[in-house]
């Protein structure tokens, strides 16, 4: 049998790097790990950068966050080429990861924070698995056009109750 392998971070684009770490330690408390670094073509990192996020790069900015499980929050800026928002919010008909998801005991605290910190949110609360009725979960996005679920309890909860 195959032993389940841990996730160790998420990456996302967002147009201004300083806000966005100042975003996530205030709303969601996540810890600064790293950065915010300046990578170009052309420094030390210019070849790994290349070979692993395309020709095309000639710089970008990147920083490294924590949340309380240690799972980590990687934010991009592209500088050139620079950053394209996208049309729509939440693309789940498009190919590859869409969205990342926190927990937090008081869903709608949270929820209020993120959308009176710039956020939206773009769905209800839902009571994920009736009659559990303190299973809770509601869909946002961060200032940056990323979207965020917030789940109430953690995943093994949330998606092993549903009988």
């Amino acid at each position: 049998m195959t032993r389940p392998v841990a996730i160790n971070h998420v990456g996302a684009v967002v147009d201004d790097i300083e806000a966005a770490i100042k975003w996530y330690q205030d709303v969601m408390g996540f810890g600064l790990v790293g950065g915010p670094y300046d990578l170009t073509s052309e420094g030390a990192m210019g070849a790994q950068t290349r070979n692993i996020l395309g020709q095309s790069l000639n710089h970008l900015r990147i920083a490294h966050m924590a949340a309380a499980n240690g799972v980590g929050l990687e934010l991009f800026e592209p500088v050139d080429p620079p950053i394209e928002r996208r049309d729509e919010v939440i693309e789940y008909w498009r190919h590859g990861y869409f969205h990342i998801c926190v927990t937090d005991p008081d869903v709608e605290d949270l929820v209020a924070r993120i959308v009176e910190t710039g956020g939206k949110q773009l769905s209800d609360f839902w009571q994920e698995r009736p009659p559990k009725k303190e299973f809770r979960m509601c869909y946002c996005a961060d200032p940056f056009g990323n979207v965020v679920e917030v789940y109430s309890h953690q995943y093994e909860a949330m998606q092993g109750s549903k009988d």
